[in-house]
């Protein structure tokens, strides 16, 4: 069995371009909170010519951190690994500074429609403002003058989360999908478990084991913390089906019996995390529920 232990001790060093390896910067933005650690994540890549990865949350003093770190050398690429609003909303004034192209999978959208009358939770968190200049697909090459990135569809977190490996060497930034401070909220309709097992079978596929994450520092033997990461889920999915084999209907339900001493501020999140395992469960048969899992839905065993 795979141990899964995570490292919160990471010095964000807000609005510094903290060098991580020759050619490779990252900037921390200001933007700490239960859900982002101490920051998002931005990276500069190169030398002479840079390409940015995750250029981060509609904030100017973040904005002039980037300008200031690139200090007048072109910046050619503006990776974005999916469209939340702590990752994606500064790529247009960013792009506007440096005349940069924008590099993602395609506008924000949820993994599945809402059953009817049902509302998005997750609605306020998503920009829908990003559209690609190109449009990058799994095992696509994006070639640039900082260097070649190799796309890896991981879509889970969101429908168009993709992490992007640099060739040549052993790293993968791997945005939110991966992240050693913690794991990855998945929270219908954004996101999709069983689409997010999918995508870390993939990454396990993928040769790079050093991740550079969208939030926290960074990951080294990257593939036994995916693999704890898998065995970490599993073991959510039958601590679920006990709760309702014990009586638990209702997400609420759930999240009461099966995380035990949980931060009340978190109870929102684990419901929809819940809900997540739910739909990947009745997806496979494993539970029932009258009509479509919902939230607020009442769930039995087959």
């Amino acid at each position: 069995m795979t141990t899964l232990s995570f490292n919160r001790d990471f010095d964000p060093r807000h609005g510094e371009a903290v060098e991580i390896a020759p050619g490779l910067r990252r900037i921390t933005a200001p933007n700490a909170s239960p859900f982002t650690f101490r920051g998002t994540n931005t990276y500069l890549v190169g030398t002479s010519e840079l390409a940015v990865v995750d250029p981060g949350p509609e904030d100017d003093g973040h904005l002039e951190a980037i300008l200031a770190a690139c200090g007048g050398r072109p910046v050619s690429h503006i990776l974005v690994t999916h469209t939340h609003r702590d990752h994606s909303p500064l790529a247009a004034r960013l792009k506007e500074r440096t005349g940069a192209l924008t590099v993602g999978e395609g506008p924000h959208r949820p993994a599945h429609p809402l059953p009817p009358g049902e509302s998005n939770p997750m609605d306020a968190s998503g920009d829908r403002d990003f559209h690609p200049d190109l449009v990058a697909g799994d095992a696509d090459l994006i070639e640039t003058p900082a260097g070649r990135f190799r796309v890896v569809a991981t879509p889970g977190h969101t429908e168009n989360h993709l992490a992007f490996a640099l060739e040549g060497g052993d790293v993968l930034f791997s945005g939110d999908h991966v992240m050693a401070w913690s794991t990855t909220i998945v929270a219908p309709p954004d996101g999709s478990m069983a689409n997010y097992m999918a995508s870390l079978d993939r990454l396990l596929a993928a040769p790079e084991t050093t991740y550079l994450p969208g939030h926290g520092g960074e990951l080294r033997q990257a593939h036994d913390f995916v693999r704890g990461l898998i065995e970490h889920r599993r073991g959510r999915e039958v601590a679920i089906l006990a709760a309702i084999t014990m009586g638990a209907r209702s997400t609420a339900d759930i999240v009461s019996a099966v995380y035990v001493g949980l931060d009340p501020s978190l109870f929102g999140a684990a419901r929809l995390s819940v809900l997540a395992h739910l739909e990947d469960l009745a997806a496979r048969g494993l539970v029932a529920t009258e009509g479509a899992v919902r939230l607020e839905g009442r769930f039995e065993p087959p």
